[in-house]
C-alpha cells in the first residue's frame, strides 16, 4: 500500500475501540484494507493508508469510526491509478 499514500500523518480517521462490536464491516468495505479484526474488535493497521472515502464510517453500526471524507484527497490517489503520479493533481 505504500504506493497509494498521499501524505503521512494527516488522515482524519478516528476509531473508538470501546464502541466497536467486532462486526467486521469496516474490514469488508475499506478499499485499502486498513482495518483488521483481532480479539473480536477492529484495529487500524496503518492510518496513513486511509484515503478518507468514508466507507467505514458510513457502514459502522455503532459509529465507532469517523472520518472527514475527502480531506485526504482521495481524488488524487484515484488519479494516480488512472493517469499515473506524474499527471495526477489534487483538488
Amino acid at each position: 500500500m505504500d504506493n497509494f499514500k498521499y501524505l503521512s500523518g494527516v488522515s482524519t480517521l478516528a476509531f473508538n475501540v470501546d464502541e466497536c462490536v467486532g462486526c467486521g464491516i469496516c474490514t469488508m468495505v475499506c478499499p485499502h484494507g486498513i482495518f483488521t479484526l483481532s480479539d473480536n474488535k477492529a484495529q487500524v493497521v496503518d492510518k496513513d493508508d486511509c484515503m478518507e472515502c468514508g466507507a467505514c464510517a458510513a457502514n459502522c453500526p455503532t459509529l465507532a469510526v469517523s472520518v472527514s471524507r475527502g480531506v485526504g484527497c482521495a481524488a488524487y490517489i484515484i488519479q494516480t491509478w488512472i493517469k499515473g503520479k506524474e499527471k495526477a493533481s489534487c483538488c
